[in-house]
Formats: structure tokens, C-alpha cells, sequence
């Protein structure tokens, strides 16, 4: 990594390397729920360690263990320089799991219940989570995303993001307001968002999420950290740093020896070699 901050917003000075909530309060949406008190050493030890940006959702938790409520519990008072985001639009079903979309009246209630989870007057960057497991696209999100803008001229958002969208939804939410970030699937491909728009590409799922073992063969993952002595996780997120300077990593967990490990990627850098190499590619002589 060789420029370690971004300007979320143009106004919120970020480290590119953040930390998701997801996994502190289950491993699976399917359950079961984790250690709050382990969840909570997490979130603190992240923060001692430099991280300033927090990516979470009203809708990770499960049983009686909810992010937000580990992240105020852990937290506060909040550091000047901290930055929460948080999604709306899934809307969870009796266990946990989400199973249905917030309509665009829904979805100041769900903002005001993460104000009042995390304890705060006015959310940094609030994303509209479209769509469901399923690839972007397909729908309109224009009305939706106008009820979020509403709000932040309110006062209760200071910056929208979109996640899970394809370009023309992107495109759609930005003839409504400023989109400050975008947040899809990570592929290991160049980020969705405009570089010279200066809109953020957070990738979610930036280790594979546990789904199909990420965007990187593994044994090529294995190869570059052998080489590097870094482990596969730490080459698979500075990976996702050097696609490009708007990139940012939000790689979760709910354990303190990862998060170490994870975070100890601010100090690895893969050369050319290494880039190729993982995308299959050798750099050498007559190599194009």
C-alpha cells in the first residue's frame, strides 16, 4: 500500500484498511450467535490499531447479539476521527435472516433505529443495500435512494452510498445526490465506481465471505504470500488495496488473532510480479 488514507466524501479522512462487523456478532447469518465480550475486545483492539472505519448493518445479529449494539457498547464515546457506515433495505425475517426489502417509507425507520443503536445524532454514510443474495440489477432503486437523500437533508445522514448495484443503478442514484461510496461483491476485478468521480469501492465478502474461497485461485494465493512470508488473507486484501487508489478493505472477523493478522496487511506491498502472478499472469521476458 502506498497511499494509506482516502477522503470518504471528500471530507472524512479514512485508512483504506477498515474493519466489518458483520462477523462479530454470528458467523453466518444462519447462526449461532458469538461471545458478545469477544465481540466487544475486537471492536476495541481494532481501533488501538488504527482502524477508523467501521462498516456495519442494522440487520447483522442474531438472538440477542447485534453489532450495533457491541459497537456503542465497545466504543463510546466515539473517537473524533471514527467513521460508521451502515446499510438499510433488507429487512430481517423471525430469525435473523434477512427475507424481504424495506419499501422507500420504511426506510427512515430503519435509519433512526441505527441512529439509536449506535447511539449517534447523524449517520457518516448510510448505503442502500439493493436486491437480495442474487447479482445487481434488474430494478429501479430511484425511489428508495430519493427517500434516503430526503433524509440527508435532514441532517440524519451525511453521506449515501449504494451496494449491491449494477452501472445503471449507480448511475440512476447519482442524478438524485452524491454517492460517496459503492459497496458490491468483491470479483478481484477493477472497482464499479468512477475513479475520477472520487466515489469509494468498498468491497464486501473482500476474503471470499466463506462462499467460493474469494476472487483468487488459492494456490496462487499461496504461492505470493510463501514467497512474501505473509499468509493467503493478508496477500487477498492488499490485493483488493492495489486495484486502485479508491479501493478500500472492510475484511470482518470475530476473532482477535485474525484481526491482527488482517490488519498487519497496512504494511505488505505486492509488486507487479505479484499482481500478475495472481491474476494468472507472469511478468518476464516477451510477457505482454
Amino acid at each position: 500500500m502506498t497511499i494509506k488514507t482516502f477522503p470518504l466524501g471528500g471530507d472524512l479522512t479514512i485508512n483504506r484498511l477498515g474493519f466489518g462487523a458483520m462477523r462479530l456478532a454470528m458467523g453466518t447469518f444462519a447462526g449461532p450467535a458469538r461471545d458478545p465480550e469477544t465481540g466487544i475486545a475486537v471492536l476495541r483492539r481494532a481501533v488501538e490499531l488504527g482502524v477508523n472505519h467501521i462498516d456495519t448493518a442494522g440487520f447483522y445479529g442474531r438472538d440477542a447479539v447485534w453489532a450495533n449494539d457491541l459497537i456503542r457498547r465497545a466504543l463510546t464515546p466515539y473517537r473524533d476521527d471514527l467513521v460508521l457506515a451502515t446499510k438499510v433495505g433488507p429487512l430481517p425475517g423471525p430469525h435473523g435472516v434477512p427475507i424481504g426489502h424495506a419499501t422507500a417509507e420504511q426506510l427512515r425507520g430503519l435509519v433512526e433505529a441505527d441512529l439509536r443503536a449506535l447511539g449517534l445524532d447523524r449517520l457518516d454514510l448510510v448505503y442502500l443495500r439493493a436486491g437480495g443474495t442474487t447479482e445487481p440489477g434488474g430494478e429501479s432503486i430511484a425511489e428508495r435512494f430519493a427517500a434516503l437523500a430526503e433524509l440527508r437533508t435532514e441532517g440524519l445522514i451525511r453521506h449515501l452510498g449504494v451496494s449491491n448495484v449494477d452501472t445503471s443503478q449507480l448511475a440512476e442514484a447519482r442524478s438524485i445526490a452524491p454517492v460517496a461510496a459503492v459497496q458490491n461483491r468483491h470479483t478481484g476485478l477493477p472497482p464499479a465506481a468512477p475513479e475520477e468521480a472520487g466515489i469509494a469501492h468498498v468491497p464486501y465478502f473482500p476474503l471470499g465471505g466463506g462462499v467460493d474461497g474469494g476472487p483468487h485461485h488459492p494456490e496462487r494465493l499461496a504461492s505470493v504470500a510463501a514467497r512474501l512470508g505473509a499468509t493467503p488473507a493478508q496477500v487477498a486484501i492488499a490485493a483488493l488495496l492495489a486495484t486502485s487508489p479508491t479501493a478500500l478493505a472492510i475484511p470482518g472477523t470475530g476473532s482477535l488473532a485474525h484481526l491482527e493478522e488482517n490488519l498487519a496487511t497496512d504494511e505488505l506491498t505486492l509488486t507487479d510480479e505479484d499482481l500478475s502472478e495472481l491474476r494468472g499472469r507472469r511478468v518476464g521476458p516477451g510477457s505482454p
